[in-house]
Parts: structure tokens; C-alpha cells; sequence
């Protein structure tokens, strides 16, 4: 069975506004090692709508002055995953072929997915992966935790009404030069 990866940047204090801080090379890395070993992302229209076109244009016009070969690396590897399934009552129409929104079912559409063949199916943002994790789906949970305080935002598992504690088991921890720790943890 496939599993299902929760990624995700997030401040000292739980954040995870994207806006508030710029992942360093080794950050990018990590992300790129992780997407190369997934072929189905899974997202709610806003994560979807902060990766799609950017980082399908970064892999398309890579000679942009301001991309870092990390970047680039990244943008690679997100454009040759597959399948992109969007969670969305709102969304009208998905950027390109390879994505489609389901409007609801996500407990069963997710189900499916890891019945599949093939790699990894990873999810970003925080309501999506909120709910997988509420329906007992994700099996690890990547977190680069940055060192910095942000103080407001969208927290980590924000609105999660779990019906017992969820026990995750810390498995590998990389700590980056710009002072980032990587922690990966799997459900038990």
C-alpha cells in the first residue's frame, strides 16, 4: 500500500505561513529528495493555487536571474510528478492535464489513491493534511521546523477534532546548516 506524507515548512511556534520565511538550499533539497519519491500530490485549493503554475513555470523557464539551482531542482521534480488531486468546492478549473478537483469524498478518493500502484502520495498545507490526519490516513509526517518565531498565521493542525491522541514516532532528525531541523515522524 502507498503511503501517504504530510511535508511542510513551519516556524518555532507552529506556523506556516509561507510568506514569513525563505526555505535555504538544504530546506529545498530536502523537499526535492521527497517529491522525486512521490507520483500523486494531494491539496486543498490554497496549497494547490501557491504551487500551481509557479513552480510548473520555474521548471519550464529556469533562466530567471533569481532561481537557485535548489529551486530548479525543486521545480524538476514537482513538474514530473503525475497526478495532482485537488480538494475543492470552489475551484472551476485545474491548471493543466495532470490535475483534477474532487469536490468531495476526500476519506474514500484518499483510500483509493493508496490502494494504487505506485510511489508516495504527499500533501502540504494545513487543511487538507488536518483532515487526513483526523481520518487516520497520513503514515509520516515531515516537518522542517525554521528558527524563527513568527506569532501569527495558520498553525500547524489547525481545527483538528481528533477522536483519540494521535502517537507519531520520531524515525530521523537532519539538522541544516541555516539552523532548520527536519524531523520525520511516523504514525504508530
Amino acid at each position: 500500500m502507498r503511503k501517504v506524507i504530510f511535508a511542510i515548512n513551519t516556524s518555532l511556534d507552529g506556523y506556516c505561513d509561507h510568506t514569513k520565511f525563505y526555505p535555504d538550499e538544504e530546506t529545498m533539497e530536502y523537499f526535492t529528495h521527497l517529491t522525486r519519491d512521490a507520483d500523486t500530490f494531494v491539496y486543498g485549493r490554497k496549497t494547490y493555487q501557491l504551487m500551481v503554475p509557479y513552480w510548473p513555470d520555474v521548471a519550464k523557464n529556469h533562466s530567471r536571474q533569481n532561481d537557485r539551482n535548489a529551486d530548479i531542482e525543486f521545480a524538476r521534480a514537482f513538474d514530473a510528478v503525475g497526478k495532482i488531486i485537488v480538494f475543492s468546492k470552489s475551484l472551476d478549473s485545474p491548471e493543466g492535464k495532470k490535475t483534477r478537483i474532487v469536490r468531495a469524498g476526500l476519506h474514500d478518493e484518499v483510500l483509493k489513491l493508496k490502494q494504487e500502484q505506485g510511489k508516495n502520495i504527499l500533501t502540504g498545507g494545513v487543511a487538507i493534511p488536518s483532515q487526513l490526519a483526523e481520518l487516520g490516513l497520513v503514515d509520516e509526517y515531515h516537518f522542517v521546523v525554521h528558527p524563527i518565531v513568527i506569532g501569527e498565521g495558520r498553525r500547524l493542525f489547525d481545527g483538528i477534532n481528533l477522536h483519540e491522541k494521535l502517537q507519531l514516532k520520531l524515525v530521523e532528525s537532519t539538522v541544516f546548516k541555516s539552523g532548520c531541523v527536519a524531523l520525520r515522524y511516523l504514525k504508530q
